[in-house]
């Protein structure tokens, strides 16, 4: 990997690292070209962090559709294997995606440049390799909402029509094309690819760049395998911590939808949970619940077991010792998210620093909001520090075991608990029923309703008039609420 650079305002300059150090991870392969590229959305916001002049972007369509690619641009579609529902695929890979390459921000960060929806590779299984413009437009508005919460995710920099259609179940859509940035691309996935195959010179070049890229302070100690697992396992402990805070369901959370960069990444059939229940699944092809809610940090941990198989070969000593000593990280992974969780939770609850009851506590509030408001019942509890409970009693059927309750929560409140809550409960999330009806209205061609919903959003922790509409829960005619993969 190459000294740090920043790119210039004209555009994009790229050093493709991944490319160049690890050959076998992926296929050479050019994106489609849109036959009418057309920019719907353009992150300016996002351009501007990553030092690039989002102008010269606005200007370069064909950039985010597969066309005229920008110069340095090296496009490859990646190699991955993974388990997805519990089965394992020895060869899975980017099926409709193609990287660009990388580029580096203003502050050194190394970031990649992947077009979603940009046509068929040999890793498509038989899909078209293309995306309709819904679907990339739900990718846009949750992760930038995600990023919003302070969330650690992949981000959107531009959504593209292609100016070709797309058969979906729901008929004829128009397609389009996601450009995304993500601090990498690496999963799980990508280890259990070569682990599957007994390639392990690649597997150890594998984890001595992703050691490199995303643990450089690690590079050329002893025992960087394992203390690298040990880094992963605390991003993702956090991550899906603070999914759980949110109420938000990944919905597909296989071992190649497990970034080891610690970020959220796929946004398919996710969805933010509104009515509390443990059991919520969002998701059409989750017909077990697996990916329910409640069952995330479980998978947290089996995904991480896959990732500690796929280093077993890599690591000096008897096989036996090795795998004990996995086997003692993996047995922690349960106490290591559950005192993330409850570090997310003592926010969202303004307590005063720590004690051994908390997980009791809010074990005990879980239980009495049965069906209320995720979101609504934690924003209107700052109401409640000083006894005010009046906006919080219509979120539940019957109150009495939250009565019940509130005074244990007010005897570990921290002085200025009603402040550090409203900073740690957003009142807007992307309700399920505001991201339909944007996404349908961007279908007919109009934007209105999405670029709205986008600025409220974005700016989720804001009182304000204007914020009800969008705070508020799906009226009672909205029925289920079911998502779909995208492709």
């Amino acid at each position: 990997m190459t000294a740090a650079f920043t790119p210039p305002s004209s555009g994009l300059l790229f050093d493709n690292s991944y490319r160049r150090d690890l050959p076998g991870a992926y296929l050479e392969l050019s994106p489609d070209a849109a036959p009418a590229p057309q920019i719907v959305v353009l992150n300016r916001a996002l351009a501007g962090q990553l030092g690039l002049d989002a102008d010269v972007l606005a200007a370069n369509p064909g950039w985010f559709a597969g066309g005229s690619l920008p110069k340095g641009a090296e496009p490859i579609a990646l190699a991955y294997a993974g388990h997805q529902f519990g089965g394992f695929s020895p060869q899975l890979g980017d099926g409709r995606a193609h990287l660009l390459g990388e580029f580096l921000g203003p502050d050194g960060r190394r970031w990649d440049l992947q077009l979603k929806g940009s046509g068929r590779t040999p890793f498509s299984r038989g899909g078209d390799g293309k995306a309709a413009l819904g679907p990339m437009l739900r990718e846009y508005l949750i992760s930038e909402a995600m990023a919003a919460l302070g969330v650690p995710t992949t981000r959107s920099l531009a959504v593209t029509l292609t100016g070709e259609d797309v058969w979906r179940e729901a008929g004829r859509l128009p397609g389009a094309v996601v450009a995304r940035i993500a601090a990498s691309h690496i999963r799980v996935g990508t280890f259990q690819f070569f682990a599957q195959r007994g390639e392990i010179d690649k597997l150890r070049a594998l984890t001595e760049y992703s050691i490199a890229r995303h643990d450089p302070d690690l590079v050329g100690t002893e025992g960087r395998e394992l203390a690298f697992f040990d880094r992963v396992v605390d991003r993702q402990a956090r991550l899906i911590a603070q999914w759980m805070g949110l109420g938000f369901i990944h919905g597909v959370m296989n071992t190649d939808n497990m970034a080891l960069s610690g970020e959220t990444i796929d946004y398919g059939p996710c969805a933010f949970m509104e009515g509390y229940a443990p059991g919520t699944v969002f998701s059409s092809i989750d017909r077990q619940g697996r990916y329910a809610y409640a069952n995330q940090p479980l998978i947290l941990g089996w995904n991480l077991a896959r990732l500690a198989e796929s280093l077993v070969p890599l690591l000096p000593g008897e096989r036996e010792a090795i795998i004990d000593a996995l086997n003692v990280r993996l047995g922690s992974i349960a106490g290591q998210f559950r005192a993330a969780w409850l570090d997310v939770m003592r926010a969202k609850l303004g307590l005063e620093g720590a004690a051994k009851d908390d997980g009791a506590l809010v074990d005990d509030l879980l239980a009495a909001m049965n069906g209320a408001d995720w979101t609504l019942t934690f924003r209107r509890l700052a109401d409640a520090v000083a006894g005010e409970t009046g906006s919080l009693r219509p979120l539940f059927t019957d109150f009495a075991a939250m009565e019940a309750w509130l005074p244990r929560w007010r005897a570990r409140l921290a002085p200025d608990a009603a402040a550090q809550m409203r900073a740690a409960n957003p009142l807007v999330i992307p309700r399920n029923h505001k991201v339909e009806e944007a996404l349908d209205a961007a279908d007919r061609g109009d934007l209105a309703p999405f670029h709205a919903l986008l600025a409220q959003i974005t700016d989720p922790f804001r009182d304000g008039a204007d914020r009800e509409a969008y705070a508020l829960p799906a009226p009672s005619d909205f029925g289920d609420y079911v998502t779909f993969c995208g492709t």
